[in-house]
């Protein structure tokens, strides 16, 4: 097993992981989504005359849809599907006409999914000093040869990798750095729970870590359940198949990167 996965695990399942980890991944859910008043003013005036297209109309308008149904991403991107599918308009409004509109009010309103906020967590920590250097902006970043991280967007950082480091995926990177003179790039994920999208986000970040050609140290800073010891996909595969990458916590990464 890879050493530094081998620490992970480690980390995981003798320490207070999940403590520790909330420093990196804070995951606060957000307060409720905001509704434009004269928009919900339509929505309770379509509701109260059960005109269903135009509730519809003024319900896909909003950031959030209040009930789960496979057809109403295709309604959103295409406003004028709801007049040749009155069936299926007929359908999703008789599941509104259930509710309240109290309900539909709350349900439009949730905070977003915590996973959603995840993304940008990894990236406040690191901007907090938190792996011992303030991460520069490119053109510092270019100038010295120094231990360095790269504090730039997702555009500038695959552009740096791609004409720097022969990186050749069309995939953004969270992690660009310079320590002892070596590149490291890599994926960062905080992978809440297994199955479906987290198992996705899982392969993206392996697809990083295993890319072939680049002239840089690459890694996959993963953290959640993967280290829970047992059959689990995720753990099977960073114990057996990629014993000669660098998968790691984000809590091991700063040792990771001075000795490298």
């Amino acid at each position: 097993m890879n050493y530094w996965t081998k620490l992970s695990i480690e980390y995981a399942n003798q320490k207070s992981y999940l403590d520790d980890l909330f420093q990196v991944y804070p995951t606060i859910p957000e307060g409720i989504r905001d509704i434009d008043g004269d928009l919900w003013k339509s929505v309770e005036k379509a509701f109260k005359k059960k005109d269903n297209d135009e509730l519809i109309n003024n319900l896909l308008k909003l950031n959030l849809f209040p009930i789960k149904d496979s057809y109403v991403a295709y309604l959103k991107r295409d406003n004028s599907a709801i007049e040749r599918n009155p069936e299926t308009i007929n359908r999703l409004c008789g599941r509104l006409y259930e509710m309240s509109l109290k309900d539909i009010f709350s349900r439009c309103t949730e905070p977003k999914e915590t996973n959603r906020q995840i993304g940008p967590l990894f990236r406040r920590w690191i901007n907090r000093k938190s792996l011992g250097i303030q991460p520069v902006k490119l053109d510092r970043f270019l100038k010295s040869r120094d231990n360095a991280i790269l504090d730039a967007s997702d555009a500038e950082m695959m552009t740096f990798a791609k004409e720097h480091l022969n990186y050749k995926r069309n995939k953004g990177l969270d992690f660009i750095g310079r320590f002892n003179n070596k590149y490291v790039i890599g994926e960062a994920k905080f992978l809440t729970d297994f199955g479906g999208h987290q198992n996705a986000q899982f392969n993206d970040a392996i697809a990083t870590v295993k890319a072939k050609g680049v002239k840089a140290e690459t890694i996959a800073v993963l953290d959640g359940v993967l280290y829970i010891k047992g059959k689990n996909k995720m753990y099977k595969e960073v114990t057996t198949k990629l014993k000669k990458y660098n998968v790691m916590s984000a809590l091991v990464l700063r040792d990771f990167l001075y000795q490298v």
